[in-house]
């Protein structure tokens, strides 16, 4: 644990630029064997495995990413969850009633305060490695800023290869963001809203290929712009790939506002972590969750 904080200090020493007024150099810290560390109130929630990877055919996104769209909203249908699945599978914002929630209204406190601060809408969720719980805490604050009176959230799952905001809610879905971009599906048939008010959900299903192509392309930056743009009481969290699986997350962060990064404690070797890091040069890193650590160490 001690080289792994070693080397996150390091590597925010080295990172370039400030954040706004933000202190990019900031560490959040976990809840750790379900029980809130009391050790530094910024704090956030312990991790899910990630879910097995759906495979579909290869499809011909290489000719058509460079289509145009123009999108339309409707009414938004509505998918009732399982609360005994959000238990297992450790999706807790909703629940008030456990007292693990308190980490993540403190680092909803924080984020909201950094990105209304510097006129900030949009938040990317990355990690350097798979199964550090990047989704988990994505989805954890979607929920979390959702119960803010006065936001609206859209929680948008950009790990185009293996997404898994879906899967975390326990929700099966027939279209994502990769079919809108295609124009195989309309946006109203993909957004659902999860039983939660004021929150929104942009699946994705897994692509073989050319992900990072479509993240650049012309029809996903209008949607993009659109879905920033529609609200301006609209918070959009990304779910983006790990940094350290392909170029996705590179492309993407600069165009996000913010970025946090989730580390797994005990896994995420400092090489890895200096090399994250290094990679976020470019992107307005406001902070690192430091996930799965133990209590005490």
């Amino acid at each position: 644990m001690t080289d792994l904080k070693e080397a996150l200090d390091r590597a925010r020493r080295e990172h370039k630029g400030s954040i706004g007024k933000s202190n990019a150099s900031q560490t959040l810290n976990p809840v750790s064997a379900g029980r809130v560390s009391t050790s530094s109130v910024n704090q956030s929630a312990p991790a899910g495995q990630e879910a097995t990877r759906f495979v579909l055919p290869a499809r011909t996104e290489r000719e058509r990413v460079n289509t145009t769209h123009n999108f339309s909203y409707q009414q938004t249908r509505v998918v009732e969850l399982d609360k005994k699945w959000l238990e297992q599978n450790r999706v807790i914002a909703g629940n008030l009633g456990d007292k693990r929630v308190e980490a993540y209204r403190q680092l909803r406190t924080q984020i909201l305060h950094t990105l209304s601060e510097n006129n900030w809408n949009t938040l990317a969720i990355t990690s350097p490695m798979k199964d550090a719980g990047k989704t988990l805490t994505a989805v954890n604050i979607a929920i979390s800023l959702a119960q803010e009176i006065d936001k609206t959230v859209l929680l948008v799952d950009l790990d185009l290869s293996m997404p898994n905001v879906h899967t975390t809610l326990g929700v099966n879905v027939e279209h994502g963001l990769s079919d809108i971009i295609s124009g195989d599906a309309a946006i109203r048939d993909v957004l659902f809203n999860p039983g939660i008010e004021r929150l929104t959900i942009l699946p994705g299903r897994p692509l073989v290929d050319y992900s990072s192509e479509l993240l650049t392309a012309p029809a996903m930056k209008n949607l993009l712009q659109d879905i920033k743009s529609r609200y301006q009481s609209r918070i959009v969290i990304f779910d983006l790939p790990p940094l350290l699986r392909n170029d996705d997350a590179l492309k993407f962060t600069p165009y996000a506002d913010a970025t946090l990064m989730v580390v797994e404690a005990g896994v995420n070797s400092p090489e890895e972590i200096e090399r994250s890091m290094h990679l976020l040069r470019n992107a307005n890193l406001i902070g690192t969750i430091l996930n799965k650590a133990k209590q005490g160490v």
